[in-house]
Order: structure tokens, then sequence, then C-alpha cells
């Protein structure tokens, strides 16, 4: 347990040198206060668009503005940090492949399982920290113009949306095991998004899909009930611990 967490240490540490945590950082900081900055600045915007567009024959109405609109923003900008994520943090095992790094870990006594472990476990406290921070940074912004209870399911959907995340961490760790590159990674990953997102369109899975919980931005005004994703979440909670237990048997016959 102590080489498994002095290699945990190691991992974090690596991501505070490397600068990737700052990015991530900064990544979760801007969008949290983009959120609800955009749409404060919406009906500026769009009064200042008026009159050209008045020229082409259209007509700008006033646009309601509130918390809903600021959580909805939210949603729409979290893909952004996830893709962004998935670009960082792709190479964790594939740039160990290719430095050699690992096989010098594992004649110090730490098993293979460890490190698979250790490279999740440190994924998913970045992941957790850099999204529950630009939820954070979006409710106090949002709480400082607006009331947000009007935005009823906001924390459920962001329980979803962060699952998925759980789930795409998930993917990368097992498709690190698969494949010794970093391109490798990246296009198993997303290629498994998107197929799942595909599937979805087809009405007896779709509420079975991980890429459902993509979706829940109907919770914020209540079209729907937390309870209609009970299926989704289980499924996505068996197919990322699947991921993992699958990585673990996979890497073991690795050749390093």
């Amino acid at each position: 347990m102590s080489a498994f967490t002095a290699f945990f240490k190691k991992e974090v540490l690596e991501n505070l040198r490397n600068g990737k945590l700052i990015i991530l950082g900064i990544l979760s900081f801007a969008l949290g206060i983009m959120n609800p900055a955009i749409a404060k600045l919406t009906p500026w915007l769009l009064d200042l668009l008026s009159e050209q567009l008045a020229g082409s024959g259209m007509i700008v109405t006033d646009v309601p503005v509130n918390a809903l609109t600021a959580w909805t923003q939210f949603f729409k900008n979290i893909p952004i940090a996830l893709i962004v994520f998935v670009f960082l943090y792709s190479s964790t095992l594939t740039g160990e492949y290719e430095t050699g790094t690992l096989v010098l870990i594992l004649t110090k006594g730490l098993s293979r399982y460890q490190v698979l472990l250790a490279k999740f476990g440190t994924m998913l406290i970045l992941w957790s920290s850099a999204y529950w921070l630009c939820f954070g940074i979006t409710y106090a912004y949002t709480a400082y113009f607006w009331d947000n209870s009007i935005a009823v399911g906001r924390f459920s959907a962001a329980i979803h949306w962060w699952l998925f995340g759980v789930f795409v961490v998930a993917l990368m760790i097992l498709f690190s095991t698969l494949s010794k590159q970093y391109s490798g990674v990246l296009l198993g990953t997303g290629g498994s998004v998107l197929a799942l997102y595909l599937l979805g369109f087809l009405p007896k899975i779709a509420n079975y899909t991980p890429t459902a919980l993509m979706h829940s931005t109907a919770l914020l005004a209540g079209a729907e009930s937390a309870d209609d994703y009970r299926k989704t979440i289980v499924v996505t909670a068996l197919i990322s611990i699947a991921c993992i237990c699958t990585s673990i048997p996979v890497f073991n016959k690795k050749q390093l």
C-alpha cells in the first residue's frame, strides 16, 4: 500500500509540474464565469445587433434572461471541458509506454493493477475537481444576479453530467490498455461515445445508453424527473465498472 500511495502522490505532483492541472483549473474557472456572464450579456448583445437585423427585415424581441438561462449555458459548455480533459489525459498511460518508466515502477514492487487504479484515481479526482469547481463558480455567480431556485433540477442534471464524465474516464483507461498510441486512445474513446450517441436514436435502447445523461438539461425546468434516469445511471455505472475490470487483465498481459 505504501508503494501505491507513493505512486499516487507522484501522479498528482506530475500533473502540477507539467502544467495540465493549471490548464484544467483555468478552463474550469473561465467556463464557470462565462456561463452566467453570457446569459447576462445576451440582451445587450441583441440590442447592439437589433439595428443591423432590422435592416434585413428581422425584428429582435426582448429575451427573458434568468438563472435558467445561465444553467442552460453551463450544460452547453461542459462538453468543451470534457473534450479538453480527454485531449490532456489520453496520454496518461501511453506516455509511460513511450518513455519506459512503467518498467522501472513495476520493478520497485508496484503491481500492475495498482498502477492502473492509481491512474484511474488521479484522473477521477482531476475530472471531479475541475467539474465541481466550474459548477460552484457558476452557482455563486448566478446566485449573485438571479434566484437559482428557478432551475429546479440543476443538482440532478449536474450529477448526471459528472457521471458521464466518469464513464468517459473509464473508457480512456480501457483504451489506454488496449492501445500504445495516444491517437488510439482518442479514437477509441471518441468512437465509443459517438457509437453510443447514435444508438441513442433507437427508441428501445435510448434510455439505456450513457449518452442519455448528456440530455439532462430537461431536468432544469422540471420537464423531466430524476427518476426517469435511474436505468441510465445504473447502466452507465455498470459499464464504467466493467471497463475498469476489463482493463486490469488486459494490462496484466500487456507487453511493456
